[in-house]
Formats: C-alpha cells, sequence, structure tokens
C-alpha cells in the first residue's frame, strides 16, 4: 500500500511538472507561428495581420499653455521635408519628421522635430542647419538661437523652432519638448567622436566647426575636396573646421587604416596637379583610420604644428548617463514579477496536493491495517514501565 502511495505521488508531481511544460510548448510555439507569419509576409506569402505598437508622436498636443492648431500635425512624415533639405537629411539617416504650429492669442510658434538613426546623423543635422552668426544655448546637448529661431540637438533628436515669445520662454518650452522627444539607449546614443578633435583654441574657429556624413550637406557647408574623392561610399566621416585668416583644416575617418591610405594616397595625387582645387598650405598626414589635411592661409609652421597636434585617442569616456527607455524598464520588471508569481502558485498548489495526499494515504493504510488512523503510540509516547524505567525512577535501587 505504502509503494502504491508513493506511486500516485510520482504520478501527480508528473502531471503538474506536464502542465508547466505543456504551457510553456504552447508559448514556443505561439512564437513559432508568429515568426512563421513574418517570414511569410517576407515572402511574399498570404497576408497576415499582425498588431503592432504605433510609435509615440513626437510632438505633444501642447506646450506650456500653447495647443496644436491643427488636430494632426501639418507635416508628419518623411514625404513632408522641405525639398530642399531632403537629400541632405537623408544621408544623414533621418528617420521620422514632425512639424506642428502652436497658438496661444499673441503666443505663436511652429515646432519641426527630425529623429535620426543615430547620434551621428543628429549632428551632422544639426551642423547643416545651423547658420553663422546664432548663439549659444545652454539647453539640450547642442543649442544656439537667433531671434525667435532656436535650433537644438537633444540625442538622435533635432528640433527647429521659430517662436513669437520672449527668450526665456522659448528656452523653456524647449525643455519642456525635450522631456518628450525619444530616447535611444546603447552606441546609437553616443555623439561621434571626430568633432571633438578639432582644437578648440588653436587658431580654429569654433562656429566654423562643421561634421558631414554625405556628399550633400559636406557640398553644402564648404568641404574642401571634391565630395566624390572623400569617399562616403566607405563609410567616411569628415569635419571641416576654418581659421579667421581663411586656413581649412580637414579631418577624415574611415573604417579602417587601409581605406585611409587610399585616400591619402589620392589626395596626394591631387595636391601634385597644376589646376588643384587643394590651394595655399597643403598639409597631409594619417594616423591609423585618421586623415588630416590643411589648406589655405596657413603658415609652414602652422600648419605642421597643427596635424602634428591631433591624435586619436585611446580611451573612451562617457560622463553621460545613458538615458533607460522606461516603457520598456516597466515591462520587463512586470514579466520578472508575473512569472516569479506563477511559479510560487504552482509549487504551493503542488505542495497542498502532496500534503493531502501523503496524509490522508498514510491514515487510509492504517485503518486498512485495522489501527487507529490518527495514533502512533509507538512514536508518541516512550514506555518506560519496564524493568529498565523502574531502575531509572530509584537510583539507590
Amino acid at each position: 500500500m505504502r509503494l502504491a502511495v508513493c506511486v500516485v505521488a510520482a504520478g501527480l508531481c508528473a502531471g503538474l511538472g506536464g502542465v508547466v511544460s505543456a504551457q510553456t510548448q504552447t508559448q514556443s510555439q505561439m512564437h513559432t507561428v508568429t515568426q512563421a507569419q513574418t517570414q511569410m509576409q517576407g515572402s511574399g506569402g498570404g497576408t497576415k495581420t499582425m498588431l503592432m505598437e504605433p510609435p509615440a508622436p513626437l510632438l505633444p498636443a501642447t506646450l506650456g499653455k500653447m495647443k496644436r492648431a491643427a488636430e494632426g500635425d501639418v507635416g508628419d512624415g518623411l514625404g513632408a521635408v522641405d525639398a530642399a533639405d531632403a537629400a541632405a537629411m537623408t544621408e544623414d539617416g533621418l528617420r521620422r519628421f514632425a512639424r506642428s504650429e502652436y497658438a496661444d492669442g499673441p503666443r505663436q510658434g511652429t515646432v519641426t522635430v527630425y529623429k535620426f538613426m543615430d547620434a551621428s546623423g543628429a549632428v551632422a543635422a544639426y551642423d547643416y542647419l545651423r547658420r553663422p552668426g546664432m548663439r549659444t544655448e545652454k539647453v539640450g546637448d547642442d543649442a544656439v538661437s537667433n531671434g525667435d529661431e532656436l535650433l537644438m540637438r537633444s540625442g538622435v533628436n533635432v528640433v527647429v523652432g521659430h517662436f513669437r515669445l520672449e527668450h526665456e520662454a522659448m528656452i523653456a518650452l524647449t525643455r519642456e519638448l525635450i522631456a518628450g522627444l525619444p530616447k535611444v539607449n546603447g552606441s546609437a546614443g553616443i555623439a561621434p567622436m571626430l568633432p571633438g578633435l578639432v582644437p578648440g583654441k588653436v587658431g580654429t574657429d569654433a562656429e566654423s566647426v562643421r561634421y558631414a556624413l554625405g556628399p550633400r550637406g559636406y557640398t553644402t557647408m564648404g568641404g574642401v575636396l571634391p565630395a566624390q574623392m572623400v569617399g562616403f561610399d566607405k563609410n567616411a566621416e569628415v569635419v571641416t573646421a576654418r581659421t579667421k585668416d581663411g586656413g581649412a583644416l580637414t579631418l577624415l575617418m574611415y573604417p579602417t587604416p587601409e581605406i585611409a591610405g587610399d585616400h591619402e594616397r589620392a589626395i596626394e595625387a591631387l595636391r601634385r596637379q597644376q589646376s588643384s582645387v587643394l590651394t595655399g598650405t597643403v598639409k597631409i598626414r594619417r594616423e591609423g583610420p585618421l586623415l588630416l589635411l590643411t589648406t589655405g592661409a596657413w603658415t609652414a609652421d602652422e600648419a605642421e604644428k597643427m596635424v602634428d597636434g591631433i591624435h586619436l585617442r585611446s580611451e573612451v569616456t562617457w560622463d553621460k548617463p545613458v538615458p533607460l527607455d522606461f516603457g520598456t524598464e516597466v515591462r520587463k520588471t512586470f514579466s520578472l514579477l508575473e512569472n516569479i508569481a506563477i511559479f510560487c502558485a504552482i509549487s504551493a498548489l503542488a505542495m497542498l496536493v502532496l500534503g493531502l495526499f501523503l496524509g490522508y494515504g498514510r491514515a487510509l493504510v492504517r485503518v486498512m491495517q485495522g489501527k487507529p488512523a490518527a495514533s502512533e503510540p509507538e512514536f508518541l509516547r516512550i514506555d518506560l514501565s519496564g524493568a529498565v524505567g523502574k531502575k531509572l525512577r530509584d537510583p539507590t535501587e
């Protein structure tokens, strides 16, 4: 009988394990079905309906006391990007675009948001949109303003605002807007290293520094090299900076030293041509994947000092915490707590069922043997009535 009870208990445990295993297999099968549906859509198979969470809007319905003039954005989508800027924005990795008008009586404004694939594209677009003479503002990662116009970069987003407001109110609304802009994690949110290599106080004008990722932006921002020679098809990055005396400094970064070496030789061949576009004091130096070039009004000593004084840093530091995606973290935490609660509930149920089976099973066995169901005389008391017990009661005997 005891063997039969043990067999029943083992069967119950196996049954509970099978239920949990079946749940896991069902979830796995559902995941597999979802993957199969996605593959069928990609291969031109049957049309399937899948629910996808829409992205959060780039622009809010209200900014301060100003409300959006229209129910939807005036422009929402890449097709609404200004034609003059579309090529440069596309090569910088533009992913989303939105423009809305806001009003509160005489207080009015138009806000445009460009969202890029990573921070490098946002920096390039920010430099493309930045005009000479704009003053620096302490808001976001980078910001400049000129009267009622404000240009700001925050992570992978570039904001252009035109406000009929006081300057302080315009900055306050921009800070409110930053809080609702999309955030990214990981390497996509790290600003490019190349603009930081330009010496800030060694002859170059900080306002003239321009970062580009494509030929349209590079040409518009006044690059000295022919765009086809830079190597944007090889994922080149380029920074152009100028001095107040008319000298130009160009920094080019390539994925590998071999690619940088090929372009160094091409630029050197261009320099030796009689009708070369490279004029003035031309100095070229390569350091690994980094290529440095001076042109224009430099003295020989200044140009040599400039290209020899810029080096790649071997260490990478980051003094700003990477922003967390709050929604993702909440979902992860909820999923973890849900799994813990399910595990505890199944464990408690298993222990309760096992306790009932073992307890009632033992009582049933005792009843079938003709013994009381709830008593164990040989375990519940010690028999001291024998001869040994008498000796223990009287030590003198």
